[in-house]
């Protein structure tokens, strides 16, 4: 069982905190193991919306599995956000130095700054405040105009909505793609801002467009992407002819064949896995490829 734990201050942003919580909590409904735990250091605040919350102060104990999410709060400034004090900095520090995951919404990446979890390390935040970010955090590399950056477990995002594009790259690195779209889906999130973060899910990048045939024939890729699926199968199911499908799929994705996309997601999970301690060979046999040779390509080709 993974624990999500949200660290919440006076002001959070409700989007900010509901976008990625709904998203594990469908997770956990459709059968992944998570539990959600909100802790703040007073039992009650109030949100940037005016409604206020009750939570715990007592942390749960935690693990590598689990993980830490700081959503993000109003203020004119960062400079101007709440107080934290250091004993929270130092749980958000001592999860990660344990080998656990820390993330954040919005502004919420100023507070893994002062714990020091961006030294060295790539992070984004609102736009509105990515300069002042890089000010108060010179040893931060901070990446301008992307959704989320992911570097060494700290996993940071945007503003508001992009808390569940984050929360859906953590499900579709924990559990597969097929998850993450099973999760969108459920959620009615189809759509996503455009962006060329490479940790980006596949999955996501290529499904902002709204056309269902299309939508459907990844979700049949998504649950398979390590199995064979020729093209009249799937056109089959889909009840269009090949070359309509072809047709359809290249004009959603921009240009992807249903064949490039499978390769793209079997590649992306297979450079999760060797970044995980697997040696080419097994993660291409874990992915659907007969030998080693097409991952060493597709691996070179995208280098």
């Amino acid at each position: 069982m993974s624990r999500i734990v949200f660290f919440l201050v006076p002001g959070v942003h409700l989007l900010d905190l509901a976008g990625p919580a709904q998203a594990f909590s469908t997770a956990a409904d459709l059968g992944h193991p998570y539990t959600l735990h909100y802790v703040a250091e007073h039992p009650r605040i109030a949100t940037a919306q005016g409604l206020p919350l009750v939570t715990l102060t007592d942390w749960p104990e935690l693990g590598p599995e689990d993980l830490v999410v700081v959503p993000g709060w109003r203020a004119p400034a960062l400079a101007d956000g709440p107080e934290i004090g250091e004993a929270v900095l130092r749980r958000l520090r001592g999860h990660h130095a344990r080998g656990g995951t820390v993330a954040s919404v919005c502004a919420g990446a100023d507070a893994l700054g002062r714990a020091g979890l961006l030294d060295g390390r790539r992070c984004t935040t609102h736009h509105d405040v990515q300069d002042e970010l890089a000010r108060r955090h010179p040893r931060a590399s901070v990446v301008r105009d992307v959704l989320y950056t992911a570097d060494d477990r700290v996993v940071t995002s945007a503003g508001i909505a992009s808390g569940i594009d984050l929360a859906l790259y953590l499900i579709a690195t924990r559990h597969g793609p097929a998850a993450a779209a099973r999760v969108a889906r459920d959620m009615v999130v189809y759509a996503r801002r455009n962006g060329s973060e490479p940790q980006a899910s596949a999955m996501l990048r290529h499904r902002s467009h709204l056309d269902d045939t299309v939508h459907r024939a990844q979700d049949l890729l998504d649950a398979g992407f390590d199995r064979p699926l020729r093209l009249p199968d799937l056109a089959a199911v889909l009840g269009v002819s090949e070359r309509t499908l072809t047709r359809l799929f290249s004009r959603a994705t921009g240009g992807l064949t249903p064949l490039r996309y499978q390769q793209a997601l079997r590649l992306e999970r297979a450079e999760h896995l060797i970044g995980h301690g697997h040696t080419v060979d097994a993660a291409a046999r874990a992915v659907g490829f007969e030998d080693a040779r097409m991952l060493r390509r597709l691996r070179a080709r995208a280098a």
